[in-house]
């Protein structure tokens, strides 16, 4: 598959999911919208449940740790939409663009959401990774914050801001 080709598909299956703002009558669906905050919760829990696994075993404390985990959960969400639009074809230095305008107020809602809940539930951030309570916290945070985040990234994508930059940038 050439180039043009790999650059179409990659446009056509994210149209498939919705359009972006100013395309089809100015709004974004529920679906993109699901579909956006999906993507940014992947990321952000693959960097989040690394972290916190990570300074939980080792011991560190609740700052560092979080610290961790919030870094990671950036680079991790960040990361996702900068290979997808890298593979559509844009250049190094774009794709950082993009990813940084499509992800960072979805990531940042995410990470707040998340991490107050965890930092909010009696006894959660002294949990082990083996008790129930530490996995029961991060992903019930996860959960609350997939629901709050998901109309944030609706009114987003519908005027054209987070993650339709992505689609913007590859169209």
């Amino acid at each position: 598959m050439d180039h043009d080709q790999k650059q179409d598909q990659h446009h056509n299956l994210h149209h498939e999911h919705g359009s972006p703002a100013g395309h089809h009558g100015g709004g974004a669906s529920w679906t993109m919208a699901v579909r956006a905050t999906l993507h940014c919760l992947t990321g952000c829990a693959i960097g989040e449940i690394l972290g916190m696994a990570v300074g939980t075993a080792l011991g560190w404390g609740n700052v560092p740790t979080m610290v961790a985990a919030i870094v990671l959960a950036f680079l991790f969400g960040y990361s996702l939409t900068l290979f997808g639009v890298r593979r559509a074809g844009l250049d190094l230095r774009a794709a950082v663009k993009v990813a940084l305008a499509a992800d960072t107020v979805s990531i940042a809602v995410m990470e707040l959401v998340d991490n107050g809940i965890v930092a909010l539930t009696p006894g959660a951030m002294e949990a082990q990774l083996s008790d129930g309570l530490f996995w029961a916290t991060l992903l019930g945070g996860f959960v609350v914050a997939f629901l709050i985040t998901t109309p944030v990234n609706k009114w987003m994508i519908g005027r054209g801001k987070g993650h339709a930059v992505a689609h913007a940038g590859h169209a």
